[in-house]
């Protein structure tokens, strides 16, 4: 692939994005009050154009999107969605629920699902599409395992994840959707990719979608980095020319520690 040359004026429009993923933590009053410290923290301390997004289990969806009602640089988004529009799915959870709920933004084909669930690229398509018809923002992940990234195959992987679930998806859908490189030896082992490492691979990303989608979808499109960011790391790794963010895992249950990291990324 050819280096795409990334117009200065677009890299400025990318927008900014520190999420949250709480995973499968706090119950209803704990949740409540860490988003409680959480927004105004950051309402006062970040100077900068950012959003940022909470990511917490479903019970906290409606709550918190309530609390953060009118506040334009947050958001609050859903760990997964089913595949299925309705029906009789025990246990499962529609994207138009989600919406219903408050919420503008899901994760889709987190490393987690994949591993534990055994959720497959096609499978994250569907859901995909579920998010879209619902009128949710996806943020899709990628990312390799540790013996693949020492087997020098990670880029033969990314491109499976990307190509599997992305390929069908509109122009339009596209400018919807938000990417995050997570790689799986990184998260919650305490391990980090290196700016440098990070950045070689959300430039790779950038290409792939700049030969897929062009390189308008491409420059346009924000890719956070996910693999145990934290308020010492992130500086250095939001300093990166292609790295537009965090998705965050086990700092962000930390309210300092999450307005540290938002207010590294500008």
């Amino acid at each position: 692939m050819g280096k795409i040359i990334i117009d200065k004026e677009i890299l400025m429009k990318r927008t900014r994005i520190v999420a949250g993923n709480w995973k499968m933590n706090k119950d209803f009053e704990a949740g409540l009050a860490l988003a409680s410290e959480i927004i105004p923290m950051i309402e006062s301390e970040v100077q900068h154009d950012l959003l940022t997004i909470l990511f917490p289990p479903f019970i906290h969806i409606h709550a918190l999107a309530s609390l953060s009602a009118g506040k334009k640089q947050f958001a609050i988004g859903a760990q997964d969605c089913s595949a299925f529009e309705s029906g009789a799915y025990t246990g499962e959870v529609a994207a138009a629920m989600i919406k219903s709920a408050g919420a503008d933004y899901v994760l889709i084909g987190h490393s987690e699902r994949r591993q534990l669930h055994s959720e497959t690229n096609a499978f994250c398509y569907e859901k995909l599409k579920r998010a879209f018809e619902a009128g949710l923002k996806p943020i899709y992940c990628v990312g390799e395992l540790k013996e693949q990234r020492i087997a020098g195959a990670f880029e033969d992987v990314i491109i499976d994840q990307l190509s599997g679930a992305l390929q069908k998806l509109t122009t339009r859908e596209m400018e919807r959707l938000v990417l995050a490189y997570e790689p799986v030896w990184a998260i919650g082992t305490g391990l980090t990719a290196s700016p440098e490492q990070a950045q070689e691979v959300h430039a790779f990303i950038r290409q792939w979608l700049a030969t897929q989608f062009g390189p308008d979808i491409s420059n346009r499109t924000s890719i956070l980095y996910g693999g145990s960011v934290n308020a010492v790391n992130a500086k250095e790794l939001f300093g990166m020319p292609d790295i537009d963010g965090g998705l965050v895992g086990g700092a962000s249950l930390k309210s300092r520690d999450f307005t540290e990291i938002a207010k590294a990324n500008h």
